[in-house]
C-alpha cells in the first residue's frame, strides 16, 4: 500500500467513531427521556389509587351516617338519617394529602305501609384544597353509591327495620 492510499484511509476511521459517539449519545438522551417520562407515569398511577380509596372512605363515612349506627332517631319514629355530607381532610397514612368532598340527596317513599328513604351519595376526592381546581399533578376520583333504608313504623323492635 502506498502511502498516498494510507493518508486517505486514515480519515475514515474518525467519521466512524464521531458517527458512533453521535448515536450512542442520542440513545442515552433518549433512555434519560424515556425513564423520566415513565417514572411520571407511574406516580400519577399511585396517585389515582389514593384518590380512589379516599373517595371510597367517603362513601363508606356517608353509607354508615345514613344508617344511622348511633340510634339518634327514637324507637318507632317514621324519621330517618338526615343525608350525610361534608368535607373530610382529616384522612391519615398515604391519605392524607386528599380533601374528600361528599354530597347527598335523598328520597322518601312509601310502600305496602312502610317508610323508605333512598340516599344517592356522591363522593369526590382530589389531592388539593379545593376539588375541581386543576394545578400540576392534580388528580381527582369520585364514586357515586346508591342505598336505601326501610322503617316498619308497626314492627316491635329496637330499630323497627323492615323485612321478613
Amino acid at each position: 500500500m502506498s502511502l498516498l492510499q494510507r493518508s486517505r484511509a486514515r480519515g475514515f476511521s474518525l467519521i466512524t467513531a464521531i458517527f458512533l459517539i453521535v448515536v450512542l449519545a442520542a440513545l442515552g438522551a433518549y433512555m434519560v427521556i424515556f425513564t423520566g417520562l415513565q417514572q411520571t407515569t407511574v406516580q400519577a398511577d399511585v396517585l389515582g389509587v389514593r384518590a380512589y380509596y379516599a373517595a371510597r372512605a367517603g362513601t363508606e363515612w356517608a353509607i354508615f351516617r345514613a344508617l344511622d349506627p348511633d340510634n339518634t332517631i327514637a324507637p318507632g319514629a317514621a324519621a330517618f338519617a338526615a343525608c350525610p355530607t361534608g368535607t373530610i381532610n382529616t384522612l391519615g397514612g398515604s391519605l392524607s394529602p386528599f380533601t374528600v368532598v361528599v354530597a347527598c340527596t335523598s328520597t322518601d317513599h312509601t310502600e305496602a305501609g312502610n317508610n323508605i328513604r333512598v340516599f344517592a351519595i356522591t363522593a369526590t376526592a382530589c389531592n388539593s384544597a379545593a376539588c375541581g381546581t386543576p394545578t400540576t399533578g392534580y388528580v381527582e376520583r369520585q364514586i357515586a353509591v346508591t342505598i336505601a333504608r326501610c322503617k316498619d313504623p308497626s314492627a316491635a323492635g329496637p330499630r323497627f327495620e323492615c323485612g321478613p
